[in-house]
């Protein structure tokens, strides 16, 4: 049993926004493509830079 919790490390939890970087509350959070972002503005905002770097 020591094993197996050695081999798969914890999944961490995503505690702040991609788009601003601000701490992400519970009631207000906006979950798009496996992501946590704090509004849809800061979401649109990551795939531009995305777009961006592309």
């Amino acid at each position: 049993m020591a094993q197996d919790a050695q081999a798969k490390p914890a999944e961490e939890k995503q505690t702040n926004c991609l788009g601003c970087g601000k701490p992400i509350k519970k009631l207000k959070r906006y979950y798009r493509n496996g992501k946590y972002f704090c509004n849809k503005r800061c979401w649109k905002k990551s795939l531009k830079t995305k777009e961006e770097a592309a």
